[in-house]
């Protein structure tokens, strides 16, 4: 097989992968966890996995690199996560959903503005703005109300400028480090940043809570295959694919994320999702060509 194809493949399993946490979280949530309960305990398990086979250097070569690592840990976990995880219960899942899908379209505007090498073409463009329609498809199911709600959807839009960032921060450091280096860095930076929030809502979960079956399991897995095994394979996707191509995969979530409450949560799969998920997928081949 060739070695490209193979990294778009892994790009495409580890979207898939990411888009059903949604069911995951949502279990989580109705075990009474909180977002930031949630996190760290996902960040916690991803960071003791990941030092087993962490080289064990502990600081990058350079302060400015090591301040990139903090910014990774911010953008990439901590503010992302409890911003979409807080968004989701201040305004609609369809807004969230659709909000923070643009992620791929606002890197490409950064990235045009920020980055000398990176330049828009007609193909990219509208590749994005395809895809982006296709996501708006799924999420509001043909019916495009948005009902709003400024704080909820603020945070909402803050999770999608986050991980635009993180991505083209990921492209600073990802030729410079191993993919295992740099992901150990996310996770330990982002369970520091996270600590602060704990004294604005304190640690309301018990042993007994996190104990019960499900809880450990959906727990294992955004811990292990969602972070551990997703963040690292995402590192070096950045680095052989670019961020441009790399990030217009982040149009794919929506369709697992469908999917997937199809099969655990019973949510129908309708005519309409089919054809936005078909959108997606020709938006994403046109701006990946």
């Amino acid at each position: 097989m060739n070695q490209k194809l193979l990294w778009h493949l892994i790009a495409v399993g580890a979207v898939a992968v990411w888009g059903t946490t949604f069911v995951n979280t949502k279990v989580l949530y109705n075990s009474g966890l909180t977002p930031s309960e949630i996190f760290f305990l996902r960040f916690l398990i991803a960071y003791v996995a990941i030092w087993f086979i962490s080289p064990r250097k502990l600081f990058a070569d350079s302060w400015r690199d090591e301040g990139l690592m903090l910014l990774l840990g911010i953008t990439g976990g901590s503010l992302f996560f409890v911003a979409e995880n807080s968004a989701v219960g201040l305004t609609y899942v369809n807004n969230v959903s659709f909000i923070t899908s643009t992620s791929p379209l606002i890197t490409v505007i950064l990235g045009i503005v920020f980055v000398k090498s990176i330049k828009a073409t007609w193909t990219l463009i509208t590749g994005s703005l395809i895809a982006l329609l296709g996501v708006g498809i799924v999420i509001f199911n043909g019916s495009f109300i948005l009902h709003l709600n400024p704080w909820g959807d603020l945070l909402a839009l803050l999770t999608a400028v986050c991980w635009a960032v993180y991505s083209l921060l990921m492209k600073a450091v990802s030729s410079k480090y191993s993919a295992v280096f740099i992901t150990r860095k996310i996770f330990f930076y982002g369970l520091v940043t996270v600590l602060p929030m704990f004294l604005i809502n304190p640690w309301t979960a018990t042993f007994s809570m996190l104990m019960t079956p499900k809880v450990v399991l959906n727990l294992l897995f955004l811990g292990l295959i969602a972070s551990f095994l997703c963040f690292a394979l995402w590192t070096v996707v950045i680095a052989r694919l670019g961020v441009m191509t790399a990030s217009n995969y982040q149009y794919l979530n929506p369709i697992t994320t469908v999917v997937a409450s199809a099969i655990f949560l019973s949510e129908p799969m309708t005519a309409i999702a089919y054809m936005g998920s078909a959108l997606i997928l020709i938006g994403v081949a046109v701006s990946n060509k």
